[in-house]
């Protein structure tokens, strides 16, 4: 059987259906209807063809991902009718629940939009399989990685999804100091435990200039560290560094133009971020000779660092704006998923990184 990181993608999926089907999680009662009743409900009298799309679309990767998983494992007998039944029957059950939130509307319609989402995604895996491409990736994921890169393959996937929130320092994942005591003090407050908080003398200051140049340098180096941990040769390496600095630059574009508007794109890409992202593919191609080992060492020592300054600094001045801007959007439900894909990101692959120290078969 072999290794694939289609089954943890396929359960990233489903989390990230589940946060989209019943955000708020808020207000939860029995509105005195049958929760099944939307399955004989008339059809809905108004529709957009962003609501059409949405939720097929929304539907398409977890189909993919779970035909893809059997494919890969071995047990392709009806994978397309398997992947397209769990599809339909967790967008029942996304209905069903969304009937006890007075938020959400239950509809027939897109739970239907839902299965057939799954059942695109499920048929594009099937077919990329009958021309021979799952096949091609495998020997191709044989050459680039190592046999046990379905951890980092899959944060790497996440990466670029936690860097569409916006952040107050470029790649700047995991800044969560400032929340996290913002909410033990409303948590706390009013109770004796308050007083055992550690109080700070001084406000949180913005960054330098030379230490939001080393956070950026770092933001974009851990991944390629991350990377260098599964993928076998120096150049295949190399390859891989480039793409994930150009994918990271990217995507940070594409959030500034979610956020503010098309024309600030690039605005976020000032004197130091340039030099930054100019410099870290220069240092992580010095470091492309590195064992798998000594990278997840050297990644665990810049994300020390890269989070221990980065927790210093305040929230960006236009994040409060920024976040009103998104959560009245039509994407609030995913917005909230990238705010904390933004948040946990880091300390997951912290997680990931210790794992790698501690396989004592791990080579230098």
């Amino acid at each position: 059987m072999q290794r694939t990181s289609a089954w943890p993608l396929a359960l990233s999926c489903i989390g990230l259906i589940v946060y989209a089907s019943l955000y708020p999680f808020e207000d939860w009662r029995d509105q005195g209807i049958a929760p099944w009743s939307f399955l004989f409900a008339p059809l809905p009298k108004y529709w957009t063809g962003f609501d059409v799309a949405f939720n097929v679309l929304g539907y398409v990767p977890l189909g993919f991902l779970l035909t893809l998983t059997a494919l890969r494992t071995g047990r392709g007998q009806h994978a397309i009718v398997r992947a397209t039944l769990v599809c339909l029957a967790l967008a029942m059950l996304m209905e069903t629940l969304q009937s006890f939130l007075p938020a959400r509307v239950p509809s027939n319609v897109d739970m239907v939009l839902n299965a057939a989402g799954g059942w695109l995604g499920a048929a594009m895996a099937g077919a990329l399989e009958s021309f021979g491409a799952i096949d091609r990736w495998s020997r191709l994921r044989e050459r680039w990685f190592v046999a046990d890169a379905s951890g980092a393959l899959v944060l790497l996937a996440l990466w670029p999804l936690a860097l569409l929130f916006p952040a107050a320092v470029p790649f700047g994942l995991g800044q969560v100091m400032e929340r996290l005591e913002g909410f033990l003090v409303a948590l706390l407050d009013d109770s004796p435990f308050l007083d055992w908080l550690p109080v700070r003398d001084v406000e949180l200051q913005p960054l330098v200039t030379a230490a939001e140049f080393v956070c950026v340098v770092l933001g974009l180096l851990i991944p390629c560290l991350l990377a260098f941990c599964v993928v076998r040769s120096r150049l295949r390496r190399a390859l891989l560094c480039l793409l994930i600095v150009g994918v990271g630059v990217g995507t940070t574009s594409l959030s500034a133009a979610l956020s503010y508007s098309p024309q600030y794109a690039w605005d976020w890409l000032q004197a130091p971020v340039l030099a930054a992202v100019a410099f870290a593919p220069l240092l992580a191609l010095g470091l492309v000779w590195l064992g798998r080992r000594t990278c997840a060492a050297v990644a665990l020592l810049a994300m020390g660092i890269y989070l221990a300054m980065l927790n210093q600094a305040p929230a960006d001045p236009y994040f409060a704006q920024t976040l009103q801007t998104w959560e009245q959007g039509r994407f609030i439900r995913f917005n909230g998923l990238a705010q904390w894909l933004g948040w946990l990101w880091p300390y997951a692959t912290v997680l990931y990184l210790l794992s790698l120290l501690r396989d004592p078969v791990g080579k230098n």
